[in-house]
């Protein structure tokens, strides 16, 4: 039943992460606002979770399945990658400690809501 659920939040969270990126991909130019923002959305979620804490079906369905295909490193590493081998040296740069500072701060942040509960 386990991975039905996780199947399940992934069938949503993945499509999420692709409409999202597509909706965004035009106003960044080659910063890669699509992957920032579901990363960001998808550690504050999953803090929240976490901080609730929730029950084992619905982490497995909304931690594990939809943030966990909402969200996405290989994507974001590679897009890293790929500012720097173009040159954009600074703005990978940006991307990679904007990402970590900001997804750190919104798992805090998303914890300490849910724990707030």
């Amino acid at each position: 039943m386990t991975v039905l659920l996780v199947a399940l939040g992934a069938a949503v969270g993945a499509p999420l992460r692709y409409l999202t990126d597509q909706a965004l991909r035009r106003r960044a130019g080659s910063f890669p606002l699509g992957t920032f923002v579901v990363n960001i959305a998808g550690s504050l979620l999953l803090g929240f979770l976490i901080g609730l804490p929730v029950p084992h079906a619905a982490g497995a369905l909304l931690g594990t399945g939809f943030c966990g295909a909402l969200t996405t490193y290989s994507t974001f590493s590679l897009e890293a990658l790929t500012l720097f081998q173009r040159g954009e040296r600074f703005r990978s740069l940006a991307y990679v400690v904007t990402s970590l500072i900001l997804g750190l701060a919104a798992a805090w942040l998303g914890h300490q809501a849910g724990a707030a509960l």
